[in-house]
């Protein structure tokens, strides 16, 4: 139905100009640019070096890469560097696109796609035209017409969510910037308000509980928002409540580093664009002590601590979510200590379920299982979460020195009859962290459960294992004879980790996954282990500035060089 919708907008009558100039709403990476300008292409996790080819000719080497490249989001890298070369390279690769793919034919005519392409082609427009002819003009005119009168036709297929979105914003903006559109905006916009009330829930969240996918969504709200201003349009309440009610729940899941926690298959967005948002939605309002989108925060001095606390989405929200319940990150100042391994998702399916597994997460794993199931029948394509914890509780404590977040989950009660407790503790001045994990029975009924798990490992107690995923860019050594692990920050700043109540404390190797590098980053964790003989088992870690580490280091090296490894989209 996408394909002949597709074709039958071809029939429809093109626009002939801009109604107002468009500005340009994305912030791209000038590195990624001048790498496409060269001809290396980084599609799906592959490198393709194609120097004089076009990037739809590049994308044909890679499976599943034609659909890849179809939203566009290049063009902001290629505007990025904007001098006459990208802007010619831009040109051809578009008046090529047009030529393949055009007349509702191949990939790219899924509504959230061509709503992000949308985007691009109106706010990059004036790039696009820059020095073209009359034919190269009317061309770009023709196919943006017919791109948005398909989209007016088919946004109600996509997927609720971020896809709705971008589908319902690239009519909006192509509706208001492109003459003989009007008529599309008002309807989008109708749709937009409806969805802004019932998938933006009270707190500012999402179903999905991926934090980059709402900041997707506020940069896009935003975007409308400034377009409806621009054209003097009545802006929808329920609109202008969506942006308030996100931009504190994105800044609670800041780090002190700017980007975002990395949970549910989120990154940590491109730098500054969280900033660029966060100003455009004009709220300031601050983070209270409460969980937002089911997440908690800690800050102290230069510290933050995001945590995991509320159940994972379930349902088709669940189609990239992570069995990642009590996972926590540290951040001290501009550097990222410790993490989750990320979404695998760009470098393979293999890869992708790696990264959904609770091994993956800096949290207790129970005998290599995960809190929560992942699907092995795929549904649409994506492989949602099974047996979730179903009780997930969580409060915060004021500290004499400090602030506490305790939380516990049922993901193991079913299979072992235990419940996971995870106390943190962040001093006032952000210099030391001070967790606790618990594993314990709540309820008689859970006893036989994990006698039973005993008695399958022949009474020699259940394994788990704590695992702390360390960033590439910290050193890690065991120190003190193995009682303790040094971390040494490229800022200068030396953490110390010690534990009480493991068996065992190692040095393993883990992976960073980060989309848009070549390959997965090699990096370190410590895992603390040991088994569980009993109906309570307790160990207490800390992670703690080294005494003669400054309360503030001067820390201006760059951490996110602009090299190739970055990677385009």
């Amino acid at each position: 139905m996408d394909r002949l919708h597709a074709r039958l907008a071809t029939r429809a009558r093109p626009a002939t100009g801009f109604v107002s100039s468009p500005e340009p709403k994305v912030i791209g990476h000038f590195a990624r640019g001048r790498q496409l300008l060269a001809g290396n292409f980084l599609i799906h996790g592959e490198l393709v070096e194609a120097r004089g080819r076009s990037i739809w000719e590049a994308a044909e080497e890679v499976p599943q890469g034609p659909e890849l490249v179809q939203g566009f989001t290049w063009l902001d890298d290629l505007a990025a560097v904007g001098d006459a070369r990208a802007r010619t390279t831009a040109q051809a690769w578009l008046a090529e696109w047009i030529a393949r793919y055009g007349k509702g034919v191949g990939p790219g005519w899924a509504p959230d796609v061509a709503g992000r392409r949308m985007i691009r082609w109106i706010t990059h427009g004036l790039f696009l035209l820059r020095a073209q002819d009359k034919a190269a003009a009317e061309a770009y005119y023709r196919s943006a017409a017919r791109q948005t009168i398909f989209l007016s036709r088919r946004w109600r297929v996509a997927r609720p969510g971020l896809p709705r979105f971008e589908a319902l914003a690239g009519v909006i903006h192509a509706g208001l910037s492109l003459q003989g559109m009007e008529g599309r905006v008002a309807p989008a916009v109708a749709a937009l308000a409806y969805d802004c009330k019932v998938q933006i829930g009270p707190d500012g969240s999402i179903p999905s509980r991926n934090p980059e996918e709402l900041l997707h969504i506020l940069s896009l709200l935003t975007w409308v928002q400034s377009a409806l201003t621009s054209a003097d349009r009545a802006l929808p309440e329920t609109l202008m409540s969506a942006i308030a009610r996100i931009a504190p729940t994105l800044r609670a899941l800041r780090h002190a580093d700017g980007g975002l926690a990395r949970f549910h298959g989120g990154g940590r967005g491109l730098e500054g664009w969280l900033d660029q948002a966060l100003v455009a939605a004009g709220n300031r309002d601050r983070p209270e002590r409460r969980l937002y989108m089911g997440y908690g925060r800690l800050s102290g001095g230069r510290t933050t601590v995001v945590m995991d606390a509320a159940s994972p989405p379930a349902g088709a929200a669940s189609r990239d979510a992570h069995a990642a319940t009590l996972a926590f990150e540290l951040t001290s100042g501009r550097r990222p200590i410790i993490v989750n391994c990320g979404s695998g998702r760009s470098f393979g399916p293999e890869w992708r379920r790696a990264g959904r597994a609770t091994p993956s997460h800096s949290t207790l794993v129970l005998e290599g299982y995960s809190s929560s199931r992942i699907s092995r029948t795929a549904r649409d394509g994506a492989e949602p979460l099974d047996d979730v914890p179903g009780d997930v509780r969580s409060e915060f404590t004021g500290l004499a020195d400090g602030l506490r977040l305790a939380a516990a989950h049922d993901g193991y009660r079913r299979s072992h009859g235990l419940t996971h407790v995870r106390t943190l503790d962040l001093s006032s001045d952000g210099r030391g962290l001070a967790g606790e994990d618990l594993l314990t029975i709540l309820a008689d009924r859970d006893q036989p459960v994990f006698d039973a798990a005993l008695d399958r490992n022949s009474l020699q107690g259940v394994p788990w294992a704590l695992h702390f995923h360390m960033h590439p860019e910290v050193e890690a050594e065991i120190d003190l004879g193995g009682a303790a692990v040094s971390l040494t920050l490229k800022s200068g700043e030396i953490w110390v980790f010690r534990q009480d109540g493991a068996d065992t404390l190692d040095l393993k190797p883990s992976v960073y996954l980060e989309y848009g590098r070549l390959r997965p980053r090699a990096t370190q964790q410590v895992v603390l282990s040991g088994r569980a003989m009993s109906y309570s088992t307790r160990v207490r870690w800390s992670l703690a500035k080294a005494q003669d580490t400054p309360l503030a280091v001067r820390d201006l090296e760059d951490r996110l060089p602009g090299t190739f490894a970055d990677g385009p989209d």
